[in-house]
């Protein structure tokens, strides 16, 4: 009986001592792993922003993203309320989507507000200014962060002007878990071609874009604010319009695209 006892124990022991190692192992590489991921993550961004921007194609190898990123993009942090500019904030390093979490630095959308579906928004975000390649500063085009729930998820991209600050570059979403082939055709770069060239504000400035189900219809004098929807993906195509029109007005990018207008010197 003392051996079955003794036998049992040392079992247990080398399965405590086991089970000890490989969660010393996984917990080993996940510090050690983890400053890897977040320079991938880092790097994605950079990417997606250059495509939207018109400038970085998927044939870049990582070190022309980050030098091409750090010779033509520069980072800006937003307060959103005010429209202004905050220098004392890192733009290299601040993250909206976490203050977006964080009750400190953010806010509740009221519901009638909330078309975007995104629950609270940030007060300070980050903007990305693609600038010419002669250190003039001069304004090629505007990058703005935008987000707002599909059918199954919220949809992450970017939304890139020309410096009317009216006409779209381009359009893309870098993360979503919509369903492939229906809403997920938001990465197909077909529909994607779709954007550049149309423009979002009416007469008045105010948000004026819409995917149309059942397509464009030739000869519309609203055709130049107007994409086609995507085909199956209805509430996918609407999610995608909202956030637009969210991100667009005065709850969102409105008042620092407003001070951009103003601007006697321009952007």
């Amino acid at each position: 009986m003392s051996s079955n006892k003794e036998s049992t124990a040392r079992t247990l022991i080398v399965a405590f001592a086991v089970s000890l190692v490989a969660a010393i192992f996984v917990a080993g590489s996940a510090i050690y792993l983890k400053p890897v991921q977040e320079q991938n993550r880092l790097l994605d961004k950079q990417r997606s922003i250059l495509a939207i921007a018109g400038i970085g194609g998927p044939d870049l190898s990582g070190a022309q993203v980050r030098d091409l990123f750090a010779r033509r993009i520069k980072a800006q942090v937003v307060d959103l309320s005010t429209g202004e500019v905050d220098d004392q904030l890192d733009a290299a390093t601040f993250d909206a989507l976490k203050a977006a979490k964080d009750p400190k630095t953010s806010a509740v959308v009221p519901g009638n507000e909330d078309i975007a579906l995104i629950k609270r928004r940030e007060q300070y975000t980050t903007v990305y200014r693609l600038e010419k390649d002669d250190g003039s500063g001069q304004l090629e085009a505007l990058i703005l962060p935008v987000r707002g729930y599909g059918l199954w998820s919220t949809l992450y991209g970017f939304l890139a002007l020309k410096p009317d600050l009216n006409t779209v570059v381009g359009l893309g979403f870098y993360q979503h878990g919509e369903t492939p082939g229906l809403g997920g055709e938001v990465d197909n770069p077909k529909w994607k071609a779709l954007w550049p060239g149309k423009t979002l504000f009416d007469a008045e400035g105010k948000p004026n874009i819409a995917i149309v189900k059942g397509g464009v219809q030739a000869g519309d004098a609203d055709a130049g604010h107007e994409v086609d929807a995507l085909a199956g993906a209805t509430l996918t195509s609407k999610g995608v319009n909202h956030l637009l029109t969210y991100w667009l007005g005065q709850q969102g990018f409105g008042p620092y695209l407003d001070k951009l207008r103003q601007r006697p010197d321009g952007v």
